[in-house]
């Protein structure tokens, strides 16, 4: 129950922030226009590619929450994965182009209207801000790969009001760029780290916290139980881990002792919350025949 609870609220933000992304990027781009300011354009123009990663991440989110099929037999869980790949790309893509403009400004100065940056930079940080509030205890590695986009925002934006008030006193044409860069540098180091954590989930490492070791000492620990062999962890999308393992028995004299152990397995595997495990159960003399 709780598990579709925190499901649910994921697809919730994620729309809300989907929205509130694309309705203050279209108003970045009549207001960029209106106070012909080339920054306020190319935010407008970073903004869009957010709107879209955000739009892919809602709609691939509510594909995660349907049930398996004869094509996808675990459900769709991973698709909220391929989200949070597909968004960490586009936010690296976005930084990099931030990261371009913010070079060619410091080689080619321009002058910026501070009264329409101040206006734009304050409805900029609230709503994004509001955003990143509405995702900022998601769970899930999409809804946190998807918070960094607005994290960026927020910055962004809050780097914009300081430079323009700044500017209405003192102007410094190469302030706005270099603080551009440095807050661009911060958040592709973090979106750097997400990344890795996602592509290690695709490549179906162990998850973080769960110890293979440990589990299979657990189960050696039980009588009858031999030895393990093909033991397997993995993450259907970095909350949700499946567990599979062959048990190799010995001296073994009747069912019930049979129907003893297999319990005494189940119990040890519920408590580390797998969302679904396989255990492969093998008599003295048997053997699975995987070389």
């Amino acid at each position: 129950m709780g598990h579709d609870h925190a499901h649910h609220h994921s697809g919730k933000n994620l729309k809300i922030a989907f929205f509130l992304n694309l309705g203050f990027t279209i108003l970045e781009f009549f207001g960029g226009v209106y106070v012909n300011s080339i920054a306020i354009i190319s935010d407008a123009v970073h903004d869009l590619g957010d709107s879209l990663s955000l739009g892919l991440s809602w709609y691939l989110d509510k594909k995660s929450k349907q049930g398996a099929t004869s094509k996808f037999s675990f459900g769709y869980s991973r698709f909220s994965l391929l989200g949070a790949l597909i968004n960490s790309l586009v936010l690296i893509g976005g930084s990099v182009y931030v990261m371009s403009e913010a070079i060619r400004r410091i080689m080619a100065p321009e002058a910026s209207d501070a009264n329409g940056m101040i206006v734009f930079a304050i409805i900029g940080v609230l709503v994004n801000g509001y955003a990143a509030y509405k995702l900022s205890g998601g769970k899930s590695l999409n809804e946190k790969v998807v918070s960094w986009h607005l994290i960026e925002d927020v910055l962004g934006w809050a780097a914009v009001l300081v430079v323009a008030i700044i500017l209405k006193f003192y102007n410094n044409l190469y302030l706005d760029p270099a603080l551009s860069l440095l807050i661009t540098v911060y958040i592709l180091w973090n979106v750097t780290k997400r990344l890795k954590e996602t592509l290690f989930v695709f490549l179906q490492g162990v998850p973080e916290g769960v110890s293979l070791n440990s589990i299979e000492k657990e189960l050696l620990s039980i009588e009858h139980i031999d030895s393990l062999h093909h033991s397997h962890i993995w993450s259907l999308d970095g909350e949700q881990h499946v567990f599979t393992t062959h048990v190799k028995l010995k001296s073994i004299n009747d069912l019930n002792e049979l129907l003893k152990i297999k319990n005494e397995i189940k119990s040890t595997l519920k408590l580390y919350h797998f969302e679904h495990y396989t255990v492969e159960v093998e008599l003295d003399k048997e053997t699975c025949g995987l070389a």
